[in-house]
């Protein structure tokens, strides 16, 4: 029993910026507050720099890189949707500083944004992070509100 336990601890995700967790029902965007796809959390944030919540592999990099998906090793895939309605920006505003295959490491950079922008196009910057593959994992919130990348916030194990 006691291995058993000590088998699946889970995937420790942490928050990819810093900030306030919000619940994901009050993130402003039905595919995310009803929870259509996924179960997850959301972040309002202050900082320039969105990092990865887990190590594993960049599997999505949307071409406008307003979001980004990676497959943490337990096979848990990981969206990280910076703002909403962001992909109507056309990549304005975002740098992406890692690439799609890349394998990455938690709580480093992936995208940067041009808060100044941001704020002139009156973008909502709330972010949520989900499992998109719920189905076969159970995700537990952990940490506090107020958040830094240091931050755990989700753990995720598998069903």
């Amino acid at each position: 029993m006691m291995i058993s336990f000590l088998k699946d601890r889970g995937c420790k995700l942490y928050a990819p910026v810093n900030g306030e967790r919000i619940p994901l029902e009050d993130v402003p965007d039905p595919v995310f507050s009803q929870k259509m796809m996924e179960e997850g959390v959301g972040f309002v944030f202050e900082s320039d720099v969105v990092c990865a919540p887990c190590d594993g592999e960049i599997m999505v990099l949307m071409p406008t890189k307003h979001a980004f998906g990676i497959k943490a090793k337990n096979g848990a895939e990981v969206l990280v949707h910076i703002g909403l309605d962001t992909v109507n920006l056309q990549g304005e505003g975002f740098t992406a500083l890692a690439k799609v295959n890349e394998k990455v490491k938690a709580h480093q950079p992936i995208i940067q944004i041009d808060r100044e922008f941001m704020k002139a196009h009156n973008v909502n910057l709330t972010t949520p992070m989900v499992v998109s593959n719920k189905d076969q994992f159970e995700v537990q919130l952990t940490g506090p509100q107020q958040v830094s990348t240091e931050d755990e916030v989700l753990i995720v194990k598998k069903k």
